[in-house]
């Protein structure tokens, strides 16, 4: 595990309204994410993405890891917890393949964060 910040994520009630106000507000291209339920942000510096359905939130920072599956247990074994996506929340291969793997975690204090695994090569 590096542990570097290495994706941010938005949630937003009306993803489109989203991508006009911040698309606007700091000129980011926001591009349809691959589900068609949220898109994907090009900053200068680290990547980001936007999803609905989820007013009021906080955004998210994600912390790259090498291995995601070893970086859960070690969260589970620190006392931590991870959450398990529901149906939609399911990875497909085309945005793993496009974005990596995810992972919303709780820390053993209830702090969230998330796990990142970058895509293969990348």
């Amino acid at each position: 595990m590096t542990g570097e910040p290495s994706f941010f994520e938005l949630g937003v009630a009306d993803p489109e309204r989203g991508r006009v106000f911040y698309g606007t507000l700091f000129g980011w291209p926001l591009a349809a994410g691959p589900t068609g339920r949220g898109f994907s942000i090009g900053t200068a510096g680290l990547p980001g993405g936007m999803h609905g359905g989820d007013p009021g939130a906080s955004p998210y920072l994600f912390f790259r890891v090498d291995d995601l599956d070893a970086a859960v247990a070690r969260v589970r074994e620190l006392g931590g917890s991870v959450e398990e996506p529901g149906e939609e929340g399911e990875e497909d291969a085309e945005s793993v393949a496009r974005f990596g793997r995810f992972k919303l975690c709780r820390d053993d204090q209830g702090s969230s964060f998330g796990l990142h695994e970058p895509p293969h090569g990348k």
